[in-house]
């Protein structure tokens, strides 16, 4: 099937379902949803997309929402450094503290803004930076895979990007108190990296076997992120046993949601993969095939391997109709995205999870 792999992408729609609070988290159809508010997974994720954006197009439009989106979280975040998840449309949040996978999340977001920094004014990034450091002291207790993960991969990007874990000064400065050495201390987040990873190895090498090359015993939501987790960690530690699992557990993946067809096809919503078993054909959620890419993207440089890349452009062809529906989930009228594929067709709502993954896809894929 040939694909139209250059698509034009539309960054107005993003902020039409963004206010000054935030980016919303649901549409009926393309329109906001008030009633569902906002939440701290979806404006961390934005967060990531108007950073590409604002990388490729310095538009000040763009920049606007980049604060918007910081100070969502800012917000978020509780006096004891954990963040708070869903907010109502009168602006309360409606809990004490976001789930497990929101702080992970919110981590991966604020450390990748760090990482692609060159073009932002270095008060945002500080903002960035104290975010992190308060959150801290919460990361190493988290027990779930997948929020882990995330962290992981945020707290990744810090390590491999020079000067992220100080603060930023218009003028030469030297740290002069003691609140300002102790401040993001490199030694104590590649010790959190270590940790977290050499757990979800562990995870992995307790759990596979019998052909099934994976962490739990079940295929369901986020996998992609575990293998691309101990990548980064791998890349960090030189730890070739760690690199060898996450080659593996990508393979397996790999293996189950591409299809003999050639596209992409994710595990669906309704019912997942349990081992054993056959993968639920639908729902397929854009997040899915955002985050398989930027796994395959990562895979290719750190194993060195240009293969990954090939399953990477398959992941933003599934955007543009090579999938199980073959047809584009993009709005020709509006750039936004749809929800994804459902049994009896697209879901024709639209909401930000949606268009923020696609906008990553894309700004990812045309080095935006």
């Amino acid at each position: 099937m040939e694909v139209q792999t250059i698509l034009q992408f539309k960054s107005e729609y993003m902020r039409r379902i963004t206010d000054d609070t935030g980016i919303f988290q649901h549409t009926k159809f393309g329109v906001p949803d008030r009633s569902k508010g906002y939440t701290t997974d979806d404006n961390a994720r934005a967060l990531i997309a108007a950073v590409l954006l604002y990388n490729s197009k310095r538009e000040a439009a763009v920049l606007d929402l980049i604060h918007t989106y910081v100070s969502f979280i800012h917000h978020a975040q509780n006096a004891d450094g954990n963040f708070r998840n869903f907010m109502d449309y009168s602006r309360s949040f409606v809990e004490e503290s976001g789930s497990e996978d929101c702080q992970g999340r919110t981590l991966w977001a604020l450390g990748f803004t760090l990482a692609h920094s060159a073009s932002l004014p270095d008060n945002l990034l500080n903002t960035c930076r104290y975010l992190i450091n308060q959150a801290l002291p919460h990361i190493e207790a988290l027990g779930s895979p997948r929020a882990s993960a995330y962290a992981i991969i945020g707290l990744s990007c810090l390590i491999e990007t020079p000067n992220a874990l100080t603060y930023s000064f218009p003028y030469p400065h030297t740290p002069t108190t003691e609140e300002e050495a102790a401040f993001l201390p490199r030694a104590f987040i590649l010790e959190l990296i270590e940790n977290m990873a050499a757990r979800l190895h562990d995870q992995y090498n307790r759990n596979k076997g019998n052909g099934w090359n994976w962490f739990e015993d079940s295929l369901t939501y986020g996998n992609s992120m575990l293998p691309w987790a101990l990548l980064k960690a791998s890349r960090i530690s030189s730890n070739g046993n760690m690199k060898e699992a996450a080659k593996e557990s990508l393979d397996f993946l790999a293996s189950r949601t591409f299809s003999k067809e050639g596209y992409y096809k994710p595990i669906g919503s309704h019912g997942w993969l349990l081992r054993g078993g056959e993968s639920a054909p639908y729902d397929e959620q854009p997040i899915e095939a955002c985050e398989m890419l930027l796994a395959c993207k990562e895979a290719a440089i750190i194993l060195q391997d240009p293969a990954y890349l090939k399953h990477a452009a398959l992941c933003y062809e599934w955007y543009l109709g090579h999938n199980s529906l073959k047809t584009s989930l993009i709005d020709p009228q509006t750039g936004a995205c749809y929800d994804g594929i459902h049994r009896t067709g697209l879901n024709l709502n639209q909401g930000s999870e949606s268009i923020i993954s696609f906008s990553i896809a894309h700004s990812v894929m045309h080095h935006e």
